[in-house]
């Protein structure tokens, strides 16, 4: 009798911190950022409550149906690491502008590899993050601190949103698109400056002290992307065109940084991607953090994460979209 009971322990532990990763929709990290921190872990507590969910089907419990039904609650969350969209025909004929958005590591792996990769993409709109933007640049470029971005189409106007010291970047740039005018915001939050060293396991004992370092380590910019965040969604918000924003969140699904940074939008890769939107290899571990976001106009065709190449800590992000 003991052993169900402390199954049944287990698992309503996870159901309850699966919901807390919910909250982040409206807990701001200054308020409780253990959220957010718990946020990075759903991927693990959804496998997990799926297995005791198998385990409770196999030994014929009447449980086991509250807690299939409870997996429906987190079927977009679901949704946001590993999706499925029907395909779309046609979609090079009606595509009006392809979007690729890549964090390049500062070219670390191969800088001209990097540039060729970009070039053979051919897409309308490059938004590039972590880009070294001392090193010489083509005059079609807008250029800040750590992001760029490059078009074929006409830039009206172009803002900085970010203008502290901080060492996140962003700007908004409105580009003429054959008439039609968009808002395009490259986002790169303030980067978390990890090792690798910090999420090597040590043993049981050990765990409970790098959990707490790692949270110490975390917790300052989780609090700094609620800032940044601010000043990027009033760009957003108050923008007269559609809006396209993209780059590099630093921060997973089911996060403040998504909820909030996504309000109002759409998240491409659930419209149109297919497979593991993991955009981040280095830590060997699923990590989505790099994204595309549209206004309701703007229709997603295509999303794909190119786990193809490795020109970078990250995976590059292409999309297709019409402009509806």
């Amino acid at each position: 009798m003991k052993l169900p009971r402390i199954l049944l322990g287990i698992h309503i532990t996870v159901i309850i911190l699966l919901l807390c990763t919910l909250g982040n929709a409206w807990i701001p990290p200054n308020i409780l950022s253990n959220l957010n921190f718990l946020s990075l872990g759903f991927p693990y507590l959804i496998v997990l409550h799926i297995i005791l969910t198998l385990v409770w089907i196999f030994k014929r419990e009447k449980i086991a149906l509250a807690f299939v039904a409870v997996t429906f609650l987190f079927y977009n969350p679901i949704r946001r690491w590993i999706n499925f969209s029907p395909d779309k025909e046609d979609v090079k004929s009606m595509r009006n502008i392809k979007v690729l958005t890549f964090n390049v590591k500062y070219g670390f792996f191969g800088w001209d590899k990097v540039k060729k990769y970009i070039e053979d993409q051919k897409a309308d709109i490059i938004l590039v993050q972590e880009k070294d933007t001392n090193r010489a640049l083509r005059r079609d470029m807008v250029k800040y601190p750590t992001v760029i971005l490059k078009t074929k189409h006409r830039i009206i106007r172009q803002e900085e949103l970010i203008e502290d010291r901080s060492r996140g970047n962003s700007f908004y740039a409105d580009i003429d698109i054959n008439g039609k005018i968009v808002r395009v915001v490259n986002v790169y939050l303030e980067p978390f400056r990890l090792h690798k060293s910090m999420l090597q396991f040590d043993g049981i004992e050990k765990e409970g002290g790098k959990i707490n370092a790692l949270l110490s380590h975390m917790t300052p910019t989780f609090k700094a992307h609620e800032e940044q965040i601010k000043k990027i969604r009033k760009a957003v918000d108050l923008s007269p065109y559609p809006v396209i924003l993209a780059g590099d969140f630093n921060s997973v699904p089911n996060s403040y940084e998504y909820f909030n940074l996504g309000k109002d939008l759409q998240d491409a890769f659930l419209t149109a991607g297919n497979g593991s939107s993991t955009s981040f290899h280095d830590y060997k571990v699923p990590l989505r953090i790099d994204y595309i976001f549209t206004s309701k106009s703007i229709i997603a065709l295509s999303y794909k994460v190119d786990h193809s190449v490795k020109l970078s800590d990250h995976y590059p992000v292409i999309a297709e979209f019409l402009l509806n």
